[in-house]
């Protein structure tokens, strides 16, 4: 069988071939075949195509002969194909010129930051060299100066046997030693010879050694290419030290080594401030502040706080000024802007309708604005203060304000006539004046308003306008039908008469009062309303005053921040901005402000914030303040007075805030020194499981003003026996109250004298004791009576019967004119003559 065994041997195709013969040990040998691939040779000058052509695997020759294109292509997806070979090879060749422009570009920037860096190192060498230049010539300088000193104190040093030098033998004795110091040679003693000099070692050697060791010393720490790769040498200096040393050297050298001048710095000191703060204000170690607080004698840590007063001591200590400032100084941005005349523009007039309950306001403003808001309100009362804008048929528009009329609404009534520009005093024909309206006189007084009475219900027969004006006199309120300055109208709400007279005076004083604000600047309102609405959160009604309030300002109102949600006006739509004297309620708080609380826009949600921590904070110490200013005497001759008193709590939930603090108000007044109401919370929105929990705890009823309790509120309360009352009128809730604290009330013990019988005699009866045979000469005498012994007028015994007989029987009474038997409970000393009075106990309940 031969080597090949019949097979082609394996080849590269297209190669030469030829013959290898192997040698092997024990003298074998083997023939090889060996094939060279001939290497392909590009002859400049030929076309690509004519190459390419003698390629078979080329795209051309592949996609020309369809005999060499691969099974199932047709031609349009080889042109697609070969579209898209070339599209790559174009882009490998933009890629490939990209790559060589960044690598070129990179290059470039690194060989500027070479020069760079070179030009750096070359301007530091240059500086220290310089200065190393200037160290050495003020070295050799004070080294010179020196021996100068040291020959003077030699020359001057006086001989014993020598006559002293002249004047001029020194001074030339003294240069000589100069010029022999600089040139290495000694001028006191003999010139040394050659042998000396070298066994002692040459000058010059030593200077060169001290040059070469002061080298090595300003070399030390510096880093070299060599030590870094040889790894030698200790633990070396660091950069910063090096960098610290030479600005040193650098300053000694310019002469600027002298210590720096303290900084004297303002510190803003609040009251009360820690001492690591303290510290860092001033830009003093804390240790430091510590020692001087040490040496005044108080021993504190750096996390303690220090009053104002100490601090400004310590701050004195160090040189430091002090400028005290307050923590109110936050609401420092929301202070009053001047505004200047010409950005003031005329704005709508706020009218405020006051007066007595049922005298007719919302029915008037009612029919003013053509609607009809009584309708909604329970009993036909108006218990919320509520705002409106109103057009008029001249086109001016009105913002009206309804505030209720009931006692209970006092603070709501002042509210409105705080921010009002007009009062209307409504008063009815029929009625005259009442409380209500002489307390609104008196609010309309106090906040320095013009007034307009409205004398309505004019159309009723027994309507009697002039009365009212002659009632209104006593309270220095003189209409203009009587000389006085103060306009009065006729109107009558029912039937629309006089409403336009009314509407044409309410223009004629805002003319004259001249209302102007400046819309361009942020805004300033007054809360009228607040509540907590279940689907909208905190709900404020807002009168702007002042700026525009636009949707998404920020602002701080009372207690609360926000930010404008959305504005809502008073029919209930959806608005962007609201300019001065506009009625709009307000979605965006954090919680529900105090009605009355003075809204004001700032410029970051970070002063909203801390404005509405410091007033939080402030509210807080105000109440711990005035309970700390209680002593200890104090609270226990309050509790010995309060022993007796008997108390009501309460939990009140009302649907606004307002009527939330009436209901309160009104609570307050009920009672007297024997019982009181005592309101543990109030709030707004429904009643809560925490209301329950809360009320439970004091054994308190929980009050809803027109309000619900949710589900599971009222299966707490029925699990744990909490009553709970609705009321949606104010009157039905004073009264039950009112009637539950009465209930508390000691009853009232009253006797009724129903007769006197006379003692006749006195009869020992043994088993009895002293039986007094009387006879009854008023009235009757009953068993079950109490009786007093009288004798000469004065009482001496006060008791009961034991018995009472008529003859031989045991009665329950006797009338008057008999006679009977009677005998003192524990009692025996009745004489001949006494008197026994009779008289009946009954209690009687008390009213508040």
């Amino acid at each position: 069988m031969s080597d090949t065994d019949g097979k082609k041997p394996l080849g590269l195709g297209g190669g030469r071939s030829g013959h290898v013969k192997q040698s092997f040990s024990h003298g074998r040998t083997h023939n090889v075949v060996v094939e060279t691939k001939r290497k392909r040779v590009v002859v400049p000058g030929k076309t690509g195509a004519a190459a390419g052509g003698g390629r078979s695997g080329s795209p051309s020759a592949v996609s020309g002969d369809p005999s060499k294109r691969p099974a199932g292509i047709s031609d349009a997806e080889m042109e697609r194909r070969m579209a898209a070979l070339r599209a790559a090879k174009a882009r490998e060749v933009e890629e490939a010129a990209q790559r060589i422009a960044d690598e070129k570009a990179r290059e470039e920037e690194r060989e500027r930051r070479r020069l760079e860096l070179e030009a750096k190192e070359r301007e530091e060498r240059e500086r220290e060299e310089a200065l190393r230049l200037k160290a050495e010539e003020d070295e050799r300088r004070a080294r010179e100066a020196e021996l100068r000193e040291k020959k003077k104190a030699e020359i001057a040093k006086p001989k014993t046997e020598a006559r002293p030098a002249t004047p001029a033998d020194r001074a030339a004795a003294e240069a000589a030693a100069v010029r022999a110091e600089t040139k290495g040679v000694s001028a006191a003693g003999p010139r040394k010879t050659d042998r000396d000099r070298d066994t002692r070692g040459g000058g010059g050697d030593d200077r060169d050694n001290r040059n070469k060791g002061r080298d090595d010393s300003r070399r030390t720490g510096k880093l070299s290419l060599s030590q870094a790769l040889d790894g030698e040498g200790g633990r070396q200096r660091s950069l910063a030290a090096m960098k610290r040393k030479q600005e040193k050297a650098r300053q000694k050298a310019m002469g600027g080594n002298q210590r720096a001048e303290k900084q004297v710095r303002d510190v803003q000191l609040p009251e009360t401030i820690v001492v690591s703060e303290l510290a860092n204000r001033m830009a003093e170690r804390t240790p430091d502040v510590i020692k001087s607080l040490m040496r005044m004698g108080m021993m504190v840590t750096a996390n303690q706080s220090i009053d104002a007063d100490t601090a400004e001591l310590v701050i004195d200590e160090f040189g430091h000024h002090a400028v005290r400032v307050s923590d109110a100084d936050v609401e420092q941005v929301i202070d009053q802007v001047e505004d200047k005349p010409e950005d003031l523009q005329p704005r709508a007039p706020i009218i405020t309708i006051m007066g007595h309950v049922d005298h007719g306001k919302t029915s008037l403003l009612d029919a003013i604005r053509h609607a009809n808001v009584v309708a909604g309100e329970a009993g036909g009362i108006t218990q919320h203060i509520g705002a409106y804008q109103v057009k008029a048929s001249n086109g001016a528009v009105l913002t009206f304000l309804d505030t209720p009329g009931h006692a209970a609404f006092t603070s709501m009534r002042a509210r409105g006539a705080q921010v009002t520009d007009i009062v209307v005093l409504v008063v009815a024909a029929d009625d005259a004046v009442m409380p209500q309206t002489v307390e609104a006189i008196n609010h309309a007084k106090a906040a320095k308003v013009p007034m307009i009475v409205a004398i309505n219900k004019i159309d009723k027969p027994a309507a009697n306008p002039q009365k009212v004006r002659t009632d209104l006199l006593l309270h220095e309120v003189v209409v203009e039908a009587m000389s006085g300055e103060v306009q009065d109208v006729e109107v009558s709400a029912k039937t629309g008469q006089g409403l336009d007279t009314l509407l044409e005076a309410i223009a004629l004083q805002a003319e004259i009062l001249e209302l102007k604000a400046n819309p361009d600047r942020p805004a300033q309102g007054a809360v009228i309303e607040a509540q907590l609405d279940v689907g909208r959160g905190p709900v404020a009604t807002v009168l702007v005053q002042n700026g525009t309030l636009k949707r998404g300002d920020i602002f701080v109102v009372g207690e609360q921040w926000g930010k404008v949600r959305a504005l809502i006006n008073d029919k209930g739509e959806r608005v962007d901005e609201a300019g001065p004297s506009v009625p709009v309620e307000v979605l965006g708080l954090n919680g529900t402000p105090e009605a009355g609380d003075v809204l004001n826009v700032v410029s970051t949600e970070a002063q909203a914030r801390e404005i509405a921590d410091y007033r939080i904070q402030a509210a807080k110490d105000k109440r711990a303040a005035a309970g700390a200013a209680i002593t200890l005497d104090q609270m226990l001759a309050k509790a010995k007075a309060d022993e007796n008193v008997a108390e009501l709590p309460v939990v009140i939930k009302a649907d606004v805030q307002g009527s939330a603090e009436a209901i309160v108000q009104a609570l307050e007044k009920i009672g007297n020194d024997e019982v009181r109401v005592r309101v543990l919370h109030y709030g707004v929105g429904a009643i809560t499981e925490s209301d329950i929990g809360l009320a439970e705890a004091s054994q308190a009823p929980v009050i809803g003003f027109n309000v619900r309790a949710n589900a599971p509120a009222r299966n707490a309360a029925n699990q744990k026996g909490v009553e709970i009352r609705y009321y949606s009128i104010i009157y039905d809730l004073v009264d039950d109250i009112k009637a539950a604290a009465s209930g508390l009330l000691s009853a009232e013990v009253r006797e009724n004298f129903i007769g006197y019988a006379e003692i006749k005699e006195v009869f020992r009866v043994s088993g009895v004791g002293n039986v007094a045979g009387c006879l009854v000469t008023e009235g009757v005498a009953r068993r079950s009576a109490g009786v007093r012994l009288l004798r000469d007028n004065v009482v001496i015994h006060e008791g009961t019967l034991k018995t009472l007989k008529r003859f031989k029987d045991e009665v329950k009474e006797v009338q008057s004119g008999q006679e009977c038997g009677m005998a003192f409970e524990n009692y025996d000393d009745i004489r001949k003559g006494d008197v026994i009075e009779i008289f009946e106990r009954e209690e009687v309940q008390r009213q508040l």
